[in-house]
Parts: structure tokens; sequence; C-alpha cells
């Protein structure tokens, strides 16, 4: 195993997990699997690969800053499940 019951249980107390012991075992088999994975992947020779963002190449998906009109406060409240004076109307999560 690459993984510990041990390590798993300290990832679990960070993440702020509580597992029960069944559930440990089980986590700790799946985790040592991934890493199993990785280590494999490892194994690949990269040398001459570059790094990419994307499987495919890609040209930049951004479009151009235009100023353009505002939409109007009519159109933007229209969809509002509640709105006044021309704002939109929230409940109130702080007592």
């Amino acid at each position: 195993m690459k993984i510990s019951q041990k390590d798993v249980e300290n990832v679990a107390r960070l993440a702020r997990l509580t597992l029960e012991s069944e559930n440990l075992q089980v986590m700790t088999s799946q985790m040592d699997a991934i890493l199993g994975y990785v280590d494999k992947l490892n194994e690949l020779d990269t040398d001459g690969i570059e790094p990419m963002a994307h499987a495919v190449p890609m040209s930049n998906a951004f479009r151009q800053d235009e100023i353009q009109p505002a939409i109007g406060i009519e159109r933007a409240l229209q969809n509002a499940p509640a709105f006044g004076d021309n704002c939109f109307k929230v409940p109130k999560v702080i007592e």
C-alpha cells in the first residue's frame, strides 16, 4: 500500500470529515488505487512534450472588450423574484 490508514485519518481530520472504520478501510483502498494510478503515470516518458492547458489546440476564446449600452433597470429586473425601488429584494440573512 502506498498510503496508510493513519494517513487517510489525517486527511479526513484536515477535511473535517468523520469516517467510520468500514468507510476508512474503503477510503484507504480507494486512495491507494488513485496513488497507484498516478505512480503509473509517472512511468511515462514525457520528455519533449510541452505542458498544455487543453487537449486540442485553441486560440484565444475571449472576445474583445467593447463598450455596449447598458441593458436598463427594467430589463435587469424583469426576471427578479422580488424587486422595488429599482433594486433586487433579497431575504435578510443577518439578524
